[in-house]
């Protein structure tokens, strides 16, 4: 499925109650696994999704928890760091980087989960294309953010008394150590071929901010 056509869907049924949108049965399922994100996402567009294709043909799908009024509950996951560390430390050129081809292209879905599940409810998708004039905004942000976490981690290497990355933070953009529901994969350690050694001894991912939802919920009304 391509991105647009998913949003189309998503914002069709945005502001529906689930238990308005789904049969009993599933609201059943939907209970029992606490509403985990990825059957909310695979029942609403009618499609069998596996947690390993959750993504569309032309971009990628973040999803957050948020309230009523489409107010962030959480931070939003983009993607683990380990594969990409000396990328970062050599601070590659952001267009040709991992972290561009994860967010030059978002659908974006709040799902409202106050009060009981019957109640809970899809807000309207945002679909973010970098390449596009209205988000060129968050286009120069997130690079900025991007080039100013790689010099924050190259400085923890080289200057902390661990030697290891510790917490980075742009505008909208953070490195920070990845939870996990099993604590046992927070203890994955980073090597660099760079430095020659461990960087980290746990996992490490980027996210968004808080306020990365605040912002592009302004610049879309705009």
């Amino acid at each position: 499925m391509r991105l647009q056509e998913a949003c189309e869907r998503f914002n069709e049924l945005a502001g529906i109650k689930f238990g308005e949108l789904f049969s009993p049965s599933d609201m059943e399922m939907i209970i029992i696994n606490k509403g985990k994100t990825g059957q909310l996402l695979e029942l609403a567009l009618g499609m069998h999704l596996s947690s390993t294709n959750l993504d569309f043909e032309d971009g990628e799908l973040k999803t957050n928890k948020c309230d009523a009024l489409g107010n962030p509950r959480e931070t939003v996951f983009i993607t683990q760091i380990s594969s990409v560390i000396d990328e970062l430390i050599n601070q590659y050129p952001f267009e040709r980087t991992h972290l561009y081809e994860k967010i030059s292209n978002i659908l974006y879905v709040p799902v409202c989960k106050d009060g009981d599940p019957r109640t809970w409810m899809f807000l309207p998708s945002i679909n973010i294309d970098l390449n596009t004039d209205k988000f060129s905004e968050l286009r120069e942000i997130w690079s900025d953010d991007y080039y100013s976490i790689c010099r924050q981690l190259k400085e923890h290497i080289e200057t902390s008394k661990d030697g290891y990355i510790h917490t980075s933070n742009g505008t909208h953009i953070q490195v920070r150590s990845k939870d996990a529901k099993d604590s046992r994969d927070n203890y994955h350690p980073i090597y660099s071929d760079t430095y020659g050694r461990y960087v980290s001894n746990k996992n490490h991912a980027f996210y968004f901010q808080k306020k990365f939802v605040y912002d592009i919920k302004r610049i879309n009304q705009s």
